[in-house]
């Protein structure tokens, strides 16, 4: 854990509000980014995001630092998310084998949706069209495609990090990303045309 995560927590632990309130501060921006990439609704995404601190508050003393305090709440945020969208059943899902990649194929994907679309982001996301085509592939993937995506790719988080969040292995992790970018891959091939680069 981060010292001053530490140092932040233990105090919040003790029953300091303004350190909790500095640990809110700093992360209510990531939060709300991993709301908002899975639930795609602002105001759900602020919900669910002033739940997640809700019950981060909660929970806190009970935290045991086994993990960085910054995990434990990504972990929190994801299954929240999670248990809003079975609750309201807003998303279709698209299943895949996670068994059937690689690992070989799957090293070293630094960055999802640019390498995934061979050309320049500020390219792609000049493009309203094409921005509308990926906003709906993203919203077909499955929960456990579509969470590592945005942990990955909105949070920056690595292949371990992920893995501890959501308590799967690094194997599992790389497929599921090998499988998300696959994915989106085929569902813009028509809208990229020779600018795709599949891989």
């Amino acid at each position: 854990m981060e010292d001053n995560d530490l140092q932040l927590v233990e105090r919040a632990q003790k029953g300091d509000r303004d350190a909790f309130k500095e640990l809110v501060e700093k992360y209510q921006r990531k939060v709300y980014s991993i709301c908002f990439g899975m639930l795609k609704n602002p105001d759900d995404s602020m919900d669910v995001s002033q739940e997640v601190f809700i019950k981060v508050y909660r929970y806190l003393e009970k935290f045991n630092q086994q993990s960085s305090f910054y995990t434990w709440l990504y972990r929190i945020t994801v299954n929240m998310c999670i248990d809003h969208i079975r609750k309201n059943s807003r998303m279709r899902s698209v299943d895949y084998d996670d068994s059937i990649a690689r690992q070989d194929d799957v090293e070293g994907d630094e960055n999802i949706l640019p390498s995934t679309l061979g050309i320049n982001p500020d390219k792609v996301y000049g493009r309203k069209e094409l921005r509308k085509k990926m906003l709906e592939a993203l919203e077909t993937l499955s929960e456990k495609h579509r969470t590592i995506l945005i942990l990955r790719e909105v949070e920056g988080l690595s292949y371990e990090e992920i893995a501890d969040v959501l308590n799967i292995s690094k194997g599992t992790v790389m497929s599921r990303l090998f499988h998300a970018r696959r994915y989106f891959q085929e569902a813009l091939k028509e809208y990229l045309g020779d600018d795709l680069k599949v891989s």
